[in-house]
């Protein structure tokens, strides 16, 4: 039995497009994949508080994986409401500015 066989896939997030590689047979995990973490940074956008794409892209990390630890809204919970939701992303927002004051680069 080979090794198995990658493709690729045009994405976009935050109508950025990207191209990414997968297993053949996974593109629609993928595509769900890709939709779930661009309605997280869009949404984080949209709040207009933060506008450095890679703050987005943290911040939007840090909702989904803390989501999946917990069985948030990824799993069938109740979404909070927008200022709950506003509290949590300043609370997340001071908590990442503190890291990077502490580390001063992003990555």
């Amino acid at each position: 039995m080979g090794a198995p066989t990658t493709t690729t896939l045009e994405v976009s997030i935050m109508g950025q497009s990207y191209v990414l590689a997968c297993q053949e047979g996974e593109q629609e995990a993928l595509r769900q994949a890709v939709a779930e973490v661009d309605r997280e940074m869009c949404s984080i956008r949209d709040l207009g508080r933060i506008r450095a794409r890679e703050r987005i892209a943290v911040l939007a990390a840090l909702n989904l994986a803390h989501a999946k630890l917990t069985g948030g809204a990824g799993q069938g919970a109740a979404v909070p409401a927008p200022a709950e939701l506003g509290a949590r992303l300043h609370r997340l927002q001071q908590r990442l500015d503190a890291a990077l004051d502490e580390d001063g680069q992003l990555l």
